[in-house]
């Protein structure tokens, strides 16, 4: 009986959620609203200098700064305008408190940028020269998607350095190697799919660092970009990747870590739409302060927030199980006189399951970690 109540006990505490530093996200927008493309990405984030190896001492000197809100390397196509067939290193600041106009937003640009740049281009073997400060004027799209706007949006300026513009499966490589170690690389995980993704030659990969009080948030992030031809209601989420299945990282075997990968697809439609149809099923979810939460971690499936309207979001949670294959993934959307088609494995439950066990300084990082893991800026 002791035996069995001791196996019991370590069992029910195995199975506590928790959430890790270290994330794994893959993305799709559906943009039919703005720029009519598709645009997806798998992105490795974490707030560890154990997980993401950016020297403490650049760390801190980008925390030191003031109003730098993010250090970007990126070998976009035209990471900004007049910028071609170029990598960049992007040095953004917040122009708040700047009084002098545009005049002044360039010079003090170029001064923090200035400051900067010698120690990132020691700090990630790249020789990077001063090119422009760009002033973002547009934000309409981080408004649409409730981004911060760091890397771009009104409010945002940018010092720009160029160096020469790699393959992004070499760029990728080299960054991956220098900043992630071998027991994340070699978990498998995301990261297969993103290096599978590298290999496309319309591919991107960006790295970002974002400085936030007491910590950074670190992201690495390979992403392809798709006009669309014709209007697309049915979503195979998987297709977007070229893969058939996707697998989380082994990182996360030595606990029950459900939020630490998340598949999310964001539509944006011109008019107002709804899922009619979709494939896996439906998280039990709770709701609080006007958002949905799941209440059971421990189930897989789509917890969609709106799901209808103008742009509807769906996160899928792994819960218990490791992989998730291409009929889980798939949905469909339709106008709102679309007829909805019968699916199983849909309740509500509402209990606060996601703030037990975990701890309220958790709980807190969960709900800012499901709000936020989400577009790119």
């Amino acid at each position: 009986m002791i035996i069995l109540l001791c196996f019991s006990t370590y069992t029910a505490y195995a199975q506590q959620p928790r959430l890790a530093t270290f994330h794994e996200t893959a993305q799709v927008v559906i943009d039919q609203k703005f720029q009519n493309q598709t645009s997806s990405s798998i992105s490795v984030l974490s707030t560890s200098n154990q997980e993401f190896r950016v020297p403490i001492e650049l760390d801190q000197k980008i925390h030191s700064m003031k109003n730098v809100t993010a250090v970007v390397i990126t070998n976009e196509d035209t990471c900004v305008l007049g910028v071609v067939d170029k990598a960049c290193v992007l040095i953004n600041i917040s122009r708040e408190g700047f009084t002098g106009g545009i005049a002044e937003a360039q010079d003090k640009g170029k001064e923090i940028g200035n400051a900067l740049i010698d120690d990132i281009n020691k700090a990630f073997n790249i020789d990077a020269k001063f090119h422009s400060v760009f002033i973002h004027v547009d934000d309409k799209i981080n408004k649409e998607l409730e981004t911060t706007g760091v890397i771009s949006g009104r409010g945002t300026v940018s010092a720009v350095y160029t160096f020469s513009r790699y393959d992004t499966s070499f760029l990728y490589e080299g960054l991956s190697t220098l900043l992630i170690p071998n027991e994340i690389r070699n978990s498998g995980g995301f990261l297969d799919v993103a290096k599978k993704m590298a290999d496309d030659t319309t591919s991107s990969v960006t790295f970002s660092i974002i400085p936030k009080t007491g910590t950074s948030l670190f992201q690495l992030q390979v992403s392809r970009d798709q006009k669309i031809s014709d209007k697309i209601t049915s979503i195979d989420t998987l297709q977007f990747f070229g893969v058939e299945k996707l697998k989380r990282s082994d990182y996360f075997s030595s606990g029950f870590f459900p939020l630490n990968s998340v598949v999310q697809v964001v539509v944006l439609s011109k008019d107002p739409i709804k899922i009619i149809s979709h494939g896996g099923q439906t998280i039990p979810t709770v709701e609080k302060d006007g958002e949905m939460y799941p209440s059971d971690l421990t189930k897989n499936g789509w917890l969609f927030d709106p799901d209808s309207g103008d742009q509807i979001i769906g996160k899928y949670l792994f819960g218990e199980t490791v992989e998730v294959t291409n009929p889980d993934l798939k949905f469909s959307v339709g106008d709102l006189s679309s007829p909805v088609q019968t699916t199983t494995g849909i309740h509500a439950d509402n209990s606060l399951y996601i703030l037990i066990g975990i701890g309220i300084g958790a709980g807190v990082a969960i709900v800012w970690y499901l709000k936020n893991v989400r577009i790119k800026n």
